[in-house]
């Protein structure tokens, strides 16, 4: 759905100012490409977290707390 709600925009601005839409165009593939690290950092504080969460839930899962 969010992909036509952007497509539905890039064409409302190609209609309104279609130099700024060629613009856009041109940076996008720049912005992806520095919002990679970001990314990265993203994923690996996220697998931080997931890591720390198991090991704090390591004894209560071994005790079997949760299983009815």
């Amino acid at each position: 759905m969010s992909a036509v709600i952007l497509l539905a925009a890039f064409a409302i601005l190609v209609v309104l100012c279609w130099p700024l839409a060629i613009v856009l165009l041109l940076l996008l593939p720049i912005l992806w490409l520095l919002s990679l690290p970001f990314r990265l950092v993203f994923i690996l504080v996220e697998a931080v977290f997931a890591l720390i969460r198991a090991l704090l839930f390591l004894p209560a899962r071994l005790l079997g707390a949760g299983r009815h």
